[in-house]
């Protein structure tokens, strides 16, 4: 299999259940909820996404023929010392991300992370899996390390969630013009039902990518 990579970075990992952690961001092309065109938003399943995952040619993008030659790039990134972690996202990493460069990637020395919209399975040996719902779009992987739910979002409800396999129950407030108003709705929701965590973007305060 070929992989198609928008971009490679070296960060910090901004939100969820690992926020802090120092990581490669491993983001591939393409999504299967949105074309990632705008005249495409309004009537994508997921319409808020404030991510650009169209092409390959974002920092360290590009196309990979192995799943050696996209491991090999993803530890370059990486400057020596503490658990390397790769966070594998989009877009829709599950479209890609197989079980070959999994191998590969833990060869390398990577603890292996994955974003995903949860509605394709996820393949053996991926270290941390969060699931973030998305729209009407049917979730497939009801368990793993993380259920991150964007909030509010119309018709989706975080009581209908929680019997689902997840170590961890996030919200995360809906970015946008409302950003405030729903990261304070956030707030009240986790006070009130403390199943659920606050997950803020912590990286988009400081201006890191």
């Amino acid at each position: 299999m070929k992989y198609s990579v928008k971009e490679i970075f070296l960060t910090v990992q901004g939100e969820g259940g690992q926020t802090g952690r120092p990581a490669v961001f491993l983001r591939f092309a393409g999504c299967n909820l949105w074309s990632g065109r705008e005249q495409d938003r309004a009537a994508a399943v997921c319409n808020f996404c404030d991510t650009d995952f169209i092409g390959m040619d974002g920092p360290g993008g590009g196309r990979f023929e192995t799943p050696e030659a996209l491991a090999a790039a993803v530890a370059a990134m990486w400057p020596g010392g503490g658990r390397p972690l790769v966070v594998c996202t989009g877009g829709e990493p599950l479209l890609q991300l197989d079980a070959r460069l999994i191998d590969a990637l833990h060869t390398a020395g990577f603890d292996i992370a994955v974003e995903t919209n949860g509605t394709l399975a996820a393949p053996a040996g991926i270290d941390w899996i969060t699931v973030s719902p998305k729209g009407k779009a049917p979730v497939v992987q009801r368990s793993g390390d993380e259920l991150k739910l964007v909030y509010p979002q119309p018709g989706l409800d975080p009581v209908d969630y929680l019997g689902w396999d997840f170590k961890r129950f996030s919200l995360q407030p809906m970015d946008g013009p409302g950003m405030m108003e729903n990261a304070q709705a956030a707030f009240e929701y986790c006070i009130a039902h403390p199943q659920w965590t606050l997950s803020l973007q912590t990286h988009k305060w400081i201006g890191a990518p």
